[in-house]
């Protein structure tokens, strides 16, 4: 099995994405879960740039990492000066990394236009500033950007500057696929070229502007590169960068390629979502291999079929990549989906039970009606127990009254909640206010209950989504809610639907409450 050297930008590349932004204390501890992961060189970021990269560069040396090399990202020297008066070569030198990464121009349209000096001048930057980096840190990579396009445009060119930095004694040429245009159809003639050009070892950087990132990173490594740069969950600018999440799996498990430990490849998922959660952005469920829905399946004859063999519809094992085989219900749903999650929920449930056949109705007629169970997985489970009567009554709510005040123009609204509910045989009737009315209806019920069952204080509200089901009535439409509670153990998601808006949230909240008391009496 060939070896694959696998190097993550997301701390420099990735937080040129739009809605990222990193704090030294995040990109420690990203730094510290992608040497987890098995990352070989984490690039740090540019510390000739801002102060942010160089407070990086000193925190993380106090940090010991397993196998992981930190790597510094800059540039050649600028023209008339030496490499030894460049502040940017010298603040590289000067953050004392394991390895250095500089880009210099590969396009001759670049060239002329962007640095504005003739084309041996551009190779006498990309030689002397290799070289004598080489002379001052162990270990010198070389981006060559812009690489294929300045291939396609000046191809005799491109290749003289590939051969400036080999004869500068670099370790490693990065060919860019800067602009993202490059087609995976193209790799096999350029990627020849180049090897007959230089024998140093050669990397791939692509960029994801055409969706071809992880496929021309792949078709890189089928053609002889052995180095591969990328971004956890493909951040990066524009429309992103290679995702490692993706290519780590096709790498090992797909091409047979020596990059990571089977345990080091079972944790993909939680470090993609621990950057996610650093990131403060919501993971994507559709993403390859780590997304919630990457092996979710809905369709009843899919479910079927996966439960007697899992490759007629997932191309590997979930657990591989630190994911699980999800059966989600809806009105596509067969017999097999509702054994599947009553399996999956602990319920003895047979497939020639009259009552799987009846919950199988009512599902379909629920969603029909609006509701959708895919997000709601505990307003199903209640369901499910419902109607083979093993579930228990916790409280009843007798009735409920939402009022929102305002009494001049310029407030804000006031939002007030009365509620009365009953436990066991005693009547509880209060009230509370709230930011609108179903918060206020959230607060009256939990001040409510509360005194009943003290856990509902773990409990959290953590999403709340209102989604209006088109009906063509207007403000008379269904509406449908989606809310997602959790405490410190776990997360689930509710729904109600109802055209009243305050109605549908009501019976999302009563779910959400009921499923935390149910979770908690089983354990």
């Amino acid at each position: 099995m060939s070896r694959i050297m696998l190097y993550d930008t997301t701390l420099r590349d990735g937080t040129q994405a739009e809605d990222i932004s990193f704090l030294v204390s995040d990109k420690v501890r990203i730094a510290q879960k992608l040497d987890e992961l098995g990352i070989h060189y984490i690039e740090g970021g540019w510390p000739g740039s801002n102060p942010k990269d160089i407070a990086f560069f000193q925190e993380i040396k106090n940090v010991t990492l397993s196998q992981a090399k930190i790597a510094a990202f800059g540039s050649t020297r600028r023209a008339k000066t030496t490499p030894a008066e460049d502040n940017n070569i010298q603040t590289l030198i000067q953050a004392a990394p394991d390895t250095v990464t500089i880009f210099g121009k590969t396009w001759d349209f670049h060239v002329h236009e962007a640095l504005r000096i003739s084309l041996d001048e551009n190779l006498e930057l990309i030689f002397d500033s290799l070289q004598y980096l080489k002379e001052n840190i162990g270990e010198v990579i070389y981006d060559a950007e812009h690489f294929f396009d300045g291939y396609k445009a000046n191809p005799e060119y491109a290749l003289k500057t590939l051969k400036a930095a080999e004869e500068a004694g670099v370790d490693c040429i990065v060919l860019c696929d800067t602009n993202g245009g490059t087609l995976p159809s193209e790799f096999p003639e350029i990627m020849k070229a180049v090897q007959a050009t230089v024998k140093t070892p050669l990397g791939i950087h692509a960029h994801n502007d055409s969706e071809c990132a992880v496929a021309n990173s792949l078709m890189a490594v089928a053609c002889g590169a052995v180095h591969v740069q990328g971004t956890i969950n493909g951040f990066g600018e524009r429309c992103g960068n290679a995702n490692l999440c993706s290519i780590i799996p096709a790498l090992k498990l797909k091409l047979g390629k020596d990059c990571v430990t089977d345990e080091q490849l079972h944790s993909l998922r939680q470090v993609s979502r621990s950057i996610y959660e650093l990131a403060n952005l919501i993971p994507n469920k559709h993403q390859p291999y780590v997304g919630n829905s990457a092996f979710a399946h809905k369709g009843g004859v899919h479910v079927s079929a996966i439960q007697r063999h899992p490759e007629t519809y997932e191309h590997i094992r979930p657990e591989l990549v630190g994911n699980t085989t999800r059966v989600l219900v809806s009105d596509l749903s067969g017999r097999a989906n509702i054994l599947a999650k009553a399996e999956q929920f602990n319920i003895n449930l047979d497939s020639k039970d009259p009552l799987t056949l009846e919950i199988l109705e009512e599902i379909k007629e629920m969603e029909n009606q609006g509701y959708q169970f895919e997000g709601a997985e505990a307003s199903f489970e209640l369901l499910m127990r419902k109607a083979l009567g093993s579930l228990r009554h916790f409280f009843s709510v007798i009735g409920f009254r939402v009022i929102d005040t305002k009494l001049k123009e310029g407030d804000k609204p006031m939002s007030e909640a009365t509620v009365k509910v009953k436990v066991g045989g005693r009547i509880e009737h209060t009230a509370a206010e709230g930011e609108g009315p179903v918060n206020a209806l959230d607060n009256a019920l939990r001040k409510a209950l509360e005194h009943f069952y003290p856990q509902l204080r773990e409990m959290r509200l953590f999403d709340y989504k209102v989604r209006v089901l088109p009906a063509g009535k207007g403000t008379a439409s269904v509406t449908r809610v989606l809310i997602e509670s959790g405490d410190g153990d776990s997360r689930w998601g509710t729904v109600g639907v109802s055209d009243n808006i305050i109605d549908a949230s009501y019976h999302a909240l009563i779910d959400a409450l009921q499923y935390k008391l149910v979770k908690d009496a089983q354990q």
